[in-house]
């Protein structure tokens, strides 16, 4: 079953409720919620995701690898019991940028194992970074999640779709495609478009434009591609207008 997925970035409780109750206007196009696991936030996603099922069926906090330590037992794991969790997202992670927050030498795999051993009832995604190395590398990260337990992937934002038709035709028949989930993510300033260049080294093809209108038809064309191959979608509505994005992609509500 194909489904889409938006992503909210959990400032805090009253914000959160403000922008949940924004985007349950649109619970037809919007299946469920993702939060991000930014460490310079206290309030986590496994806090956060039991808000969202208020309006949503299902939410899926992430989990960065490095913040595990493999000796203990999972910090959240009562949070995802208490509150019925039953899906997640493990990334990698970026390191921290203040020395105080305390990482750990964790692969992705291993977190895997970990949710696997201790929440064997969660369904675990896993993060694909289309940028991060070439295909050949990015494939071996694949196959190795998958082998550890992995049953889909959240992809970065795509901004060129023959790039992903690219992806598309590397995975295929690797999983179902519904659990693939295509990234969507605007970039709408000359300082995001290169955030996006520098730290995330994306290279943009000609004809992209930082104008609200281009990235809409961008997200409805990805919408398309999606549909076109059963495959899912990933919204990350990153410093845009929520009510005015919404409204240009889904129609006004």
């Amino acid at each position: 079953m194909r489904r889409t997925s938006f992503e909210l970035v959990q400032r805090d409780k009253d914000s959160l409720l403000e922008e949940l109750q924004l985007v349950s206007k649109y619970k037809d196009q919007i299946d469920l919620i993702n939060f991000p696991d930014l460490f310079r936030l206290k309030f986590r996603p496994w806090d956060a995701a039991p808000i969202a099922k208020q309006f949503f069926k299902s939410a899926i906090p992430h989990i960065r690898a490095m913040d595990i330590d493999l000796t203990k037992e999972l910090p959240m794991k009562s949070a995802f019991e208490e509150n019925s969790l039953t899906e997640v997202l493990i990334i990698e992670g970026d390191p921290p940028q203040v020395a105080e927050h305390i990482v750990y030498p964790t692969q992705t795999t291993d977190v895997i194992r970990k949710f696997k051993d201790e929440l064997p009832n969660v369904k675990i995604y896993c993060g694909l970074d289309q940028y991060r190395s070439g295909m050949r590398d990015e494939l071996y990260r694949i196959e190795r999640k998958l082998q550890a337990g992995c049953s889909g992937f959240f992809t970065q934002p795509f901004y060129d779709l023959r790039f992903a038709e690219m992806y598309f035709d590397m995975l295929d028949g690797m999983l179902p495609h519904d659990e693939i989930y295509w990234g969507i993510s605007p970039i709408l300033s000359s300082s995001m478009l290169s955030y996006w260049e520098r730290k995330n080294r994306v290279v943009f093809t000609q004809g992209f434009s930082e104008s609200f209108e281009w990235n809409v038809n961008l997200a409805k064309k990805t919408m398309d591609f999606a549909e076109k191959h059963d495959g899912s979608l990933y919204f990350m509505p990153i410093s845009v207008d929520l009510k005015k994005y919404l409204e240009g992609i889904f129609g006004l509500r």
